[in-house]
């Protein structure tokens, strides 16, 4: 696989969905992949990446920065609050605020600066233990809270499927949640299932071994 036949999934899925060319924005999960082949996907065009973790995406990013003008670097890994300010150095969106105390303490850091990335709340569809994520029967009273006491411009949500579950009722979840309140912004839709995300709605598919190849083991 390859980032253009990426695209030209994206774009023949967007169309069989019945929606205008250039509703789904793509991006490219790079995290644990060489630099090389971040490079070789720069060089073909792409902007908009993907990190999981702040210190990772610290180690690649400034370089590349200083190198490709218009990046647009996207953290849809878990977010710890002790590495906020990193992260709004470095990303202008973060997919994944999935608790108060990481919206509280947001909010004080966006009102000190003066400016706040595109956020999207994930919600943990699944109900799974292990998996990060605000309660579907939690997520409206988690943004009124958002919204008017910690005065944060939620723009979307963010799922991601239980593996062993088929992802269509999880995308149409999310649609509906976010349809209820007033939000556009849909993350969701990976490297196997980005085509059912986009004809159930997804604004945003997060694609990574599928342009990138296997990733390489941490270091």
């Amino acid at each position: 696989m390859s980032l253009q036949d990426i695209e030209t999934r994206i774009a023949a899925a967007t169309r069989a969905a019945g929606r205008p060319a250039g509703a789904v924005t793509l991006i490219a999960v790079s995290k644990v992949q060489p630099l090389e082949r971040i490079r070789a996907v720069l060089e073909a065009g792409h902007r908009i990446f993907g990190e999981n973790r702040v210190q990772e995406a610290e180690g690649k990013w400034p370089g590349f920065r200083a190198e490709f003008d218009g990046l647009s670097l996207h953290l849809v890994g878990p977010l710890q609050s002790n590495k906020l300010a990193r992260a709004l150095d470095l990303f202008d969106a973060i997919h994944s605020l999935d608790r108060d105390s990481l919206a509280r303490r947001l909010a004080a850091a966006v009102q000190a600066r003066g400016a706040c990335p595109t956020l999207f709340v994930q919600v943990n569809t699944g109900r799974e233990p292990q998996k990060a994520g605000i309660a579907p029967e939690a997520l409206d009273a988690f943004l009124a809270t958002c919204r008017g006491e910690y005065d944060l411009p939620v723009s979307g949500l963010m799922c991601i499927p239980p593996v062993d579950a088929a992802p269509a009722p999880h995308f149409d979840l999310l649609r509906e949640m976010a349809a209820r309140n007033g939000l556009e912004g849909l993350s969701m839709g990976m490297s196997d299932d980005f085509e059912t995300a986009i004809a159930c709605g997804a604004t945003h598919v997060r694609i990574g071994s599928a342009i990138f190849g296997t990733r390489a083991a941490p270091v």
